[in-house]
């Protein structure tokens, strides 16, 4: 199956040409200082509302998007239509940056248009932390992903998309196993992981819904402590918005595409750090 996220195309690392579309000049010139100090050679294409990017997009292509939700002109969701219709550009990353992302991720009011989210409130040294993710990609060496999975196929798939990042990938195939595997960890500094990636529908008496609750309950682990990735088929969004009421960091929709799930996965890990 096609998807536009099969068709995202690696950001040029050479020189990108980044646009920033927001109705602020202050927060337009904040973004953009980020992205021209943690990229080399970065071209920052600023726009204050959708006319105007529609101008910078006929005059070329660009690598990278970032919108805010709110603009003069129309918001963030129209903004990356445009993108996405305009003549001669690629699929390339449109990312929301709002202090409302958040809740418009739980309401599952972002289209496919749009790539990604920020929420402003992590502050710049995540905003580059992600971006970075993004354009320049970098491993975390060692760090650890407890991911639980039943299908053979799905995990073996899977764990070598995160062993190509030099992640460390302790895999269950249940719950329950995950659960005793933490459990020995209980009470010490040190969780046992550094992030938790799971499937939603497992055999067994206990899934993904479960696990995730289990960690954010009944162990405790805040976000930051340990960032929980859902993999989810199912697009109802009621039930994708009880998985982030209920505390995943953010989900990964099947078919799962590498890319987006490695930017997300050293995303989370790198904002663990940050906390």
């Amino acid at each position: 199956m096609t998807t536009p996220e099969n068709k995202l195309r690696h950001v040029a690392a050479d020189a990108p040409r980044v646009m920033v579309v927001d109705g602020s000049k202050l927060v337009r010139r904040l973004i953009g200082d980020v992205l021209v100090r943690e990229l080399a050679g970065a071209e920052v294409v600023a726009c204050a509302g959708i006319g105007e990017a529609r101008e910078a997009l006929a005059a070329g292509p660009v690598d990278l998007v970032t919108t805010s939700l709110a603009l003069p002109d129309g918001d963030g969701i129209a903004l990356a239509r445009a993108v996405r219709e305009a003549a001669g550009q690629t699929y390339v990353p449109v990312i929301v940056v709002s202090g409302e992302a958040q809740t418009h991720l739980e309401s599952r009011r972002f289209t496919e248009d749009v790539t990604d989210y920020f929420d402003k409130s992590l502050g710049h040294a995540a905003l580059a932390a992600f971006i970075r993710g993004y354009v320049q990609p970098e491993p975390i060496p060692g760090a650890r992903v407890l991911y639980v999975e039943d299908s053979r196929v799905v995990a073996l798939a899977t764990k070598r998309m995160l062993e190509r990042q030099q992640l460390q990938v302790l895999h269950f195939v249940g719950v329950e196993e995950a659960l005793e595997y933490l459990e020995t960890h209980r009470g010490a500094d040190d969780p046992g992981a550094d992030l938790v990636l799971t499937d939603v529908y497992l055999k067994g008496e206990l899934d993904g819904h479960d696990l995730l609750e289990r960690v954010r309950g009944d162990f405790g682990y805040g976000k930051r402590r340990l960032p929980v990735l859902v993999m989810t088929g199912d697009a109802n969004p009621e039930n994708q918005s009880a998985l982030l009421r209920a505390g995943a960091n953010d989900l990964v929709l099947k078919p799962i595409e590498e890319r987006l799930l490695v930017t997300k996965t050293l995303f989370q890990l790198r904002l663990a750090k940050l906390a």
